[in-house]
């Protein structure tokens, strides 16, 4: 019921909140009620992108691999697999600035009017001949074979400048 939506929210905010005692708290009143160790490992593998991001890339890791040994154990051998993860992330350093970038880019394509802008000529592939007759992939710049930064743009013309991770007004 409610009280299941209540725990989860608990769970998530105590680890945000970096308190890794509350935290433990919720994680074990959630599976010594009964929870599903996965439904868990799932909210786990989102806090980690959604939550810390790239404050620790690694936390990502941390959240599949606790989901892979919980389904590849399952209760009561999992609980100890979780519980090192949310401490994890509860010790980990936090930021949404790929949350919020996502967001405005959802937000930039929602508001968008008529057809959404083509993509850049140099970008498309061209795997036919008649592909490359038409110009795609003309001018692109293979970056691996440079040694410093390759100067290109990969927007869409009208999208030029725009930076997602600053806050926007779409």
């Amino acid at each position: 019921g409610e009280e299941h939506y209540n725990c989860i929210s608990a769970l998530h905010k105590s680890m945000r909140g970096s308190d890794e005692n509350a935290s433990l708290y919720w994680l074990a009143r959630m599976l010594e009620g009964g929870e599903d160790p996965l439904y868990v490992a799932r909210r786990l593998m989102r806090f980690a992108s959604e939550d810390i991001g790239l404050a620790d890339p690694m936390a990502l890791t941390q959240a599949v691999a606790a989901y892979q040994g919980c389904h590849f154990i399952g209760m009561p051998e999992c609980e100890v697999i979780l519980a090192q993860c949310v401490v994890y992330f509860a010790r980990a350093p936090k930021s949404v600035q790929v949350y919020k970038a996502y967001s405005n880019v959802k937000e930039c394509l929602r508001t968008h009017t008529g057809p959404l802008p083509p993509v850049p000529l140099h970008l498309r592939n061209a795997p036919t001949r008649l592909m490359k007759n038409l110009g795609y992939g003309k001018g692109y710049k293979y970056n691996p074979v440079y040694k410093e930064p390759v100067e290109q743009d990969y927007l869409p013309e009208e999208l030029k400048g725009t930076d997602f991770f600053k806050e926007q007004n779409m």
